[in-house]
């Protein structure tokens, strides 16, 4: 799988404003050994997304996970957008430390992608996990995301 991690990072600030108004940056796109996706964004520390303790609002973290699974979905399914549409199902995240300055969130699939599609191609809708850790820069890990998403057929 060849990924194009420029255009997936258009694709997602152009279909979600907010990831641009918030300023995500995309770290890293790429595939992996087992045909998964990995991506890497990163929220930079800004005074304008903190919350009362002084580190990253919960609402920017979950955004900033919510990006690197929809960066992810995009790179792995990108290729179906003319016959499915990817929607988030559901989400769960747990917030486990304070995070201070910039944050890194890593997702991954939590499926092959080649498995999700042959799903769709028999004509279920697949759902499928992606795994997301938010880490701060030097690798610390404050918060866990997993969203489930699907590709519901046009």
């Amino acid at each position: 799988m060849t990924i194009d991690s420029r255009q997936v990072a258009a694709g997602i600030l152009e279909a979600v404003p907010f990831a641009r108004t918030l300023g995500i940056e995309f770290v890293e796109v790429a595939p992996e050994a087992d045909g998964g996706v990995r991506a890497v964004v990163r929220l930079p520390d800004a005074p304008a997304t903190h919350n009362h303790i002084g580190g990253p609002h919960a609402g920017a973290m979950f955004t900033l996970g919510e990006t690197a699974s929809g960066t992810v979905v995009l790179a792995a399914f990108g290729q179906l957008l003319d016959r499915c549409v990817p929607l988030a199902v559901r989400a769960e995240i747990a917030y486990r430390k304070v995070a201070r300055g910039p944050v890194l969130a890593t997702a991954r699939l939590a499926r092959p992608a080649p498995e999700v599609i042959a799903e769709l191609e028999s004509g279920r809708r697949p759902e499928f996990a992606v795994e997301v850790e938010i880490a701060t820069e030097d690798g610390t890990p404050t918060s866990a995301l997993t969203v489930i998403w699907t590709l519901r057929p046009n």
